[in-house]
């Protein structure tokens, strides 16, 4: 075997090996992103393994707002009918559904006998408060953001929620551009 052979062979053996790798990583990264209805977003439990608190923050301009554990903006979906959500897909990979994996706690303000939980179309339990199924926002990077506030996704527009229940529809002074990805 000559070594201009064995240099040729080796060259398409080492591009093979480079794009059987390259097919892994992308077929990988297609598997969900952090959102949507995968196993990342099944359940609001922090990493002491307890369920997930709603509770209240105030956010200036809109007022005082439900939040999750993590001081993460909770929405509502002006799509969806009472207790029923209608944010499936793609839709729930920008709005990630609330999970529960048992009965949410409350703190603060937020009241208890407004929470309850709704079965997905998934069979899952999604979080509600005063009958909206709640929901985060993707384009939110930390807690305190309220990015999703106002905009229209999926059919619909998407508003925070106060304690008492209802939408907040005022809008923040601040503009944060459009959102990642919704139609």
């Amino acid at each position: 075997m000559s070594p201009r052979r064995t240099t040729s062979n080796l060259g398409t053996l080492l591009a093979g090996v480079a794009a059987v790798a390259l097919a892994a990583i992308a077929a990988g990264g297609c598997g969900g992103g952090g959102y949507g209805d995968s196993a990342a977003t099944t359940s609001p439990t922090a990493a002491s393994g307890h369920n997930a608190t709603i509770g209240a923050a105030s956010e200036g301009e809109l007022g005082t707002i439900l939040v999750d554990s993590k001081g993460r903006t909770l929405y509502l979906f002006g799509s969806d009918s009472r207790s029923k959500s209608t944010c499936l897909g793609a839709c729930a990979g920008i709005w990630p559904p609330l999970r529960a994996a048992g009965k949410p706690t409350v703190s603060g303000r937020a009241n208890t006998s407004l929470v309850g939980t709704t079965t997905r179309a998934d069979g899952k339990p999604q979080v509600t408060y005063n009958g909206h199924p709640l929901y985060l926002y993707a384009g939110d990077e930390k807690a305190g953001d309220i990015r999703g506030q106002g905009l229209t996704d999926f059919g619909a527009s998407w508003y925070v929620l106060s304690p008492g229940g209802q939408q907040v529809s005022s809008q923040a002074s601040r503009s944060y551009g459009s959102t990642p990805g919704g139609a």
